[in-house]
């Protein structure tokens, strides 16, 4: 039998392949799993939680945290560095167009889909399963975030694969859309983003002004809509 297993963030990009999915394997074949690196908040754990209850989902939780023990990320709470407000346009323009913004995770999603697969290989033995992450195109742009591009998650995919002998598959349904294609798909699919987080800072309610929330705003109101979460 085939599985999913997504790898959830809690925000919008991981829950919509959550949504995706479900509507492709049923929710009793689709399990979640997030991951504590260190970063400042809880807030997208609480979320990724909450969206694997309203699917009804099995959901994993795993501590990678001491691998980014020696990182000074940004995103991480014992950096020294602020998180920078600014678009990614933005930012990528003040190192000549391209190169790795600030609020990259050393190697992310690398250590994220590995970990993953051998979660899948230890609570489906013996099925085949899909790892779904939820990359796309804004993020690979300008190689702000290189783990997040085609060429990445092919790459790490076909590792995968030969590591578990053809039983674990990679997959990155969003990888070469833009942020406004992603929600078009999760409104189509009808994602509670009213659960989801984005923000890089943990506060009551999203900053607005944080690279990721100048994003995701956009992408609501390139389709039409309003994000339905709070906003400073």
């Amino acid at each position: 039998m085939e599985k999913a297993l997504v790898l959830s963030s809690g925000g919008v990009d991981s829950t919509t392949c959550v949504a995706m999915a479900v509507e492709r394997f049923g929710e009793k074949n689709v399990s979640t799993v997030s991951v504590f690196y260190g970063q400042k908040h809880s807030k997208e754990l609480q979320c990724a939680r909450a969206v694997a209850e309203y699917y009804h989902l099995n959901h994993y939780e795993l501590d990678l945290s001491p691998v980014m023990e020696y990182s000074d990320c940004s995103l991480l709470e014992h950096s020294t560095k602020d998180i920078i407000h600014e678009s990614y346009g933005e930012q990528l323009e003040k190192k000549g167009g391209s190169g790795i913004v600030e609020t990259y995770v050393p190697f992310r999603n690398g250590l994220m889909m590995s970990s993953a697969a051998a979660l899948a290989m230890s609570i489906y033995p013996d099925d085949t399963t899909h790892i779904y992450l939820g990359a796309h195109a804004d993020d690979a742009a300008g190689n702000a975030y290189p783990d997040c591009s085609r060429e990445f998650s092919e790459t790490m995919g076909k590792a995968i694969t030969l590591g578990t002998g053809g039983q674990v598959l990679v997959e990155a349904p969003l990888v070469n859309w833009n942020k406004a294609g992603v929600v078009k798909e999760g409104l189509r699919l009808k994602v509670p983003y009213e659960l989801t987080w984005s923000c890089y800072e943990g506060g009551e309610k999203a900053c607005g002004t944080c690279a990721t929330c100048i994003d995701r705003l956009a992408a609501f109101r390139a389709n039409g809509g309003e994000d339905p979460i709070e906003y400073q």
